[in-house]
Order: C-alpha cells, then structure tokens, then sequence
C-alpha cells in the first residue's frame, strides 16, 4: 500500500512523524481525505473527528482546530489540540462540558459567550470520539 509522510504537531509537541496510508479531518469548508499523490493543499481545520490509517490501521482521534498543508506529498497536520479516542480523559472532557455550559447559563458577556460555546464544542467532539456520547 502506497503511502505519504505525514507529520502531526499541537502546541504541547508532537505526535506523529512517519508514513501514513489516509487522513480524513474536518476543514472549515467541509471534510476532506488525503491519499498518497493528493494535490498540493492549504486549509484552516475545524473542530470534528480525524480518521488516521497509519501501517493498515485506522485511528479516530478528536482534532480542535489548526492547520493542514499538503506540499509535494509530504503532509503536515499542526493542530490546536490533537488526541486519539482511546488516550481522551473523558472525565476531564465532561467536566470542561459542564463549566461550559454553566458558562453559557450564566454569562451576558460576549466574548465570554463565545469562548464557552468554542469549549463546549471541544468537549463534545472529545466525549463522541472517545464513545462516551452517544
């Protein structure tokens, strides 16, 4: 099976360097799927689920945001947060839900609103790729 080198970095370092098969992310305009001799690609990523085949082996993990650029094959993947499903604290993920949503009760401020509603949206995303919510 062909594959491409496939590089993913978050701000705490990173956390994968080699060869991959597939990437499947969510971008700001949709998902999209990355296969060895993808054209040259630049986009800004959004909160969902990235599917990684690494060595035959498909990965779900939960990605918050970030960047991808594809450029003569080689793929790097710089997101805000980055964790696959079966390293997630999920009880740390329902406890950011719930200050976001105690946030979201209780706030009239703007930025405040909007700033809960992005963690909101990150502990959601963590809790379904972990298979915590349904």
């Amino acid at each position: 099976m062909s594959a491409f080198r496939l590089q993913i970095v978050t701000p705490d370092g990173g956390i994968f360097d080699g060869e991959a098969e597939a990437l499947r992310l969510r971008t700001t305009d949709g998902y999209v799927f990355i296969r060895p001799g993808h054209a040259d690609y630049i986009a800004t990523l959004d909160i969902g689920q990235a599917d990684v085949t690494i060595g035959g082996t498909l990965r779900k993990a939960a990605c918050g945001g970030g960047f991808l650029s594809v450029e003569k094959g080689s793929v790097r993947l710089v997101a805000t947060s980055f964790e696959y499903a079966e390293d997630i604290d999920t009880d740390r993920a329902n406890r950011s839900k719930e200050r976001a949503e105690a946030t979201l009760n209780a706030s009239k401020e703007e930025k405040e609103i909007r700033l809960a509603k992005a963690r909101l949206s990150r502990a959601l995303n963590r809790l379904r790729i972990s298979g915590a919510l349904k």
